[in-house]
């Protein structure tokens, strides 16, 4: 099986910490390399350094807030002058927590900002390099909820899933070109999210953050939480030669959380 990334060149969104910095540690592994994007410039430098380099293999980043569209323009727009990007990952944080009746129209504009408009920008910029290439890997991190919605995830469910649509209406445009776009669903995994998701649902129910991630954590069929290795795994696979027939899908890395067949 073909999983090699010699030579070619992954662009990884969020990836200072968290799930988008685990992918881009397994990607470097496999050869990849890799350009970060974040909006932590300390954080970033201290990313790369602690990725994996053989011999002509060469790591980077660009520094953007995904809350400002501008700055991600310009940070791809830097990155194509010098690089054919062959596989990128849309990744960032999620909107905050709450019931979808309290959000204000301002809390969707951004989240659709920061999350579709963001991952379009950064689409539009790169398709141009993967079709000359005949190689594209595009890998949307989402969430589960576009299975099932989650409770107290208003803004987030609604916009996840506007995402997935975009995704899967642009899986049936490109694939002729040699170009997939999936999209990998994680369920609880330890990162910052998870972190201040226990925090809010600690704070709701009145108990101690170790009960409430306890409570969370009992949800799950592999009774744990999930590490942002695992995610990153199949992140890898997808963006691999190996992968070359699967497109137009969702695919949740939840240990089984998600109540659908």
């Amino acid at each position: 099986m073909d999983i090699s990334l010699k030579d070619k060149t992954a662009v990884i969104c969020g990836s200072s910490q968290g799930i988008g910095f685990a992918a881009a540690k397994v990607l470097a592994m496999l050869g990849a390399n890799c350009i970060l994007i974040a909006r932590d410039e300390v954080k970033l430098k201290e990313a790369v350094s602690h990725l994996s380099a053989s011999e002509g293999q060469k790591h980077s980043y660009q520094v953007a807030d995904f809350s400002e569209l501008k700055t991600v323009e310009q940070a791809i727009n830097h990155i194509i002058k010098d690089h054919t990007v062959h596989v990128l990952i849309n990744n960032t944080g999620g909107p905050k927590s709450g019931p979808i009746i309290e959000a204000e129209i301002s809390d969707f504009e951004n989240a659709f900002r920061q999350h579709l408009s963001c991952n379009h920008v950064l689409v539009n910029a790169v398709l141009g390099g993967m079709k000359g290439a005949g190689y594209g890997r595009i890998i949307n991190i989402i969430s589960t909820s576009v299975r099932t919605p989650l409770q107290n995830l208003g803004v987030s469910n609604t916009i996840r899933a506007a995402v997935a649509s975009w995704a899967k209406t642009l899986s049936n445009e490109i694939g002729a070109f040699g170009i997939t776009v999936n999209n990998v669903l994680p369920g609880l995994t330890e990162t910052a999210r998870l972190a201040s998701l226990v925090q809010a649902s600690a704070k709701s129910l009145n108990i101690e953050e170790e009960k409430a991630a306890a409570q969370m954590a009992a949800t799950v069929p592999m009774k744990r939480f999930g590490q942002p290795e695992e995610i990153a795994n199949v992140i890898a696979f997808l963006a691999s030669p190996a992968a070359s027939y699967v497109n137009g899908t969702s695919i949740p890395v939840d240990g089984g959380r998600t109540p659908t067949v």
